[in-house]
């Protein structure tokens, strides 16, 4: 149970606890009906534990039980009803609680004569029972919390779409700082290579690999950067590399002369757009790394699918012993922050057969 609904029970529990004092308490003569006027006391104070989730019904409820145990001959004031008369203003219905509460003052006489035969002392008595100002307080302090949640609310949405206008506005001046600051040079790296490579080919010459690596590398780059521009420029409504591209940045890993393969497992099933693309970066990471610094001849790529979890594992055969791990650098970095980010766990650490291993493992249920 919720610390919500434990409140709202504590609350109708007290209430009801005073009802029944007060009707033990008072002094009238006993009745065979005074197991039914303490029934209707207890019944008006534990109906709140409902007022939040059903204030109308509960406002009814406890407007009956007060016309109940008045008629019964128990001069109790009606508490549960003035509870519920806030708890439904608070919630707007402000026009059905003037009308209940005008319907209870008016019948509260008429109920007390059943038990008096005196008008003039039963108004007294329903007088006793609720106050009009009471009634009055309880309404305005319910108007008046529910105005200011109101205005919270408000403030709330004003500070949201101050936020919202403000990383707006963030994100197009780093777009236009990555567009200023990194176009040209990869274009340069570009243009660059791909003229040396057509240089070398015309003259039939041999195209070192990493030449070859240099200009698929800065190809990619353009693409990655180009995409990564119109993400922001779109506010992030532009499609984003996922699951579906891995077979393409595999065969990009291939033609620089890595041998890499690609292994799908499981029943494959939908996933959380957050892990979507975070399993494309881990995978793009990984390779890049192995390009980079491992120099090693193949690299595999697994993909298993859990019914709560994805796993994703890129191993390599390269340099990376347990006495020459590599140094974890910003790409490494980058991985644990996606992947604690959504929940998940990752493991990067050379394998004891040689080479590097890239373990990570992201929950799909629930994941946003």
């Amino acid at each position: 149970m919720s610390s919500g609904r434990v409140t709202d029970w504590a609350i109708a529990v007290g209430v009801a606890a005073i009802l029944l004092v007060a009707g033990l308490s008072m002094q009238h003569s006993a009745t065979n009906l005074d197991p039914l006027g303490y029934a209707f006391l207890i019944a008006g104070g534990l109906a709140l534990a409902a007022r939040r989730w059903a204030p109308v019904t509960v406002l009814a409820v406890t407007g009956v039980c007060a016309l109940g145990y008045q008629a019964v001959g128990f001069d109790v004031p009606a508490v549960a009803f003035l509870v519920a008369v806030y708890a439904a203003v608070r919630m707007g219905h402000r026009m059905i609680t003037v009308v209940a509460s005008a319907i209870l003052l008016a019948a509260l006489p008429f109920a007390a004569l059943a038990t008096l035969h005196d008008l003039g002392e039963a108004y007294a008595q329903a007088r006793r029972a609720l106050e009009l100002a009471w009634l009055i307080a309880a309404g305005a302090a319910g108007e008046a919390l529910r105005q200011a949640e109101r205005r919270a609310d408000e403030a709330e949405r004003t500070r949201e779409e101050t936020a919202r206008r403000r990383a707006d506005e963030e994100r197009l001046h780093i777009a236009r700082e990555l567009h200023d600051s990194l176009t040209h040079q990869i274009s340069v790296i570009k243009v660059q290579s791909e003229a040396a490579v057509h240089v070398a080919r015309k003259r039939g010459e041999e195209v070192p690999d990493a030449l070859l690596a240099i200009l698929e590398a800065g190809r990619e780059a353009a693409r990655e950067l180009r995409a990564t521009l119109e993400a922001l420029r779109d506010d992030g409504k532009s499609p984003a590399h996922g699951l579906a591209d891995l077979p393409d940045l595999v065969e990009r890993a291939r033609s620089t002369g890595l041998d890499a393969t690609l292994t799908i497992e499981g029943q494959r099933q939908d996933v959380p757009a957050a892990v979507d693309r975070t399993v494309y970066r881990i995978v793009q990471e990984s390779l890049n790394n192995v390009a980079r610094h491992a120099a090693a001849a193949t690299a595999s790529v697994r993909i298993e699918y859990r019914p709560d979890a994805l796993l994703i594992q890129v191993d390599d055969d390269g340099k990376a012993t347990a006495e020459t791990a590599p140094v974890p650098g910003v790409g490494l970095l980058g991985m644990r922050e996606r992947v604690s980010a959504l929940g998940g766990r990752l493991r990067a650490a050379p394998r004891s057969e040689g080479g590097f291993s890239v373990q990570a493992e992201l929950p799909v249920d629930g994941t946003s």
